[in-house]
């Protein structure tokens, strides 16, 4: 099923902004995390098509998913 993923911030660094992948059906939030290879101590939070999701959230076809960082400031 192709999903269209989207990298905010640091998760960009060496891989792209946005782009459409391939994944199996049932692929959920976490196996995408770890397939592009980012580093989980920056995982902050994903939305699936605009709305806040669960890492064990399951994609569907046709799907935008967003992987967004820790945000830190002061």
């Amino acid at each position: 099923m192709k999903i269209n993923v989207k990298l905010i911030g640091l998760f960009q660094t060496g891989r792209f902004k946005q782009q459409e992948l391939d994944y199996p059906v049932d692929t959920k939030v976490q196996d995408v995390f770890a397939d592009l290879q980012l580093p989980q101590q920056h995982f902050g939070f994903a939305l699936i098509n605009g709305i806040h999701a669960a890492r064990d959230a399951v994609l569907a076809e046709g799907d935008h998913l967003v992987l967004l960082p820790l945000l830190g400031g002061g």
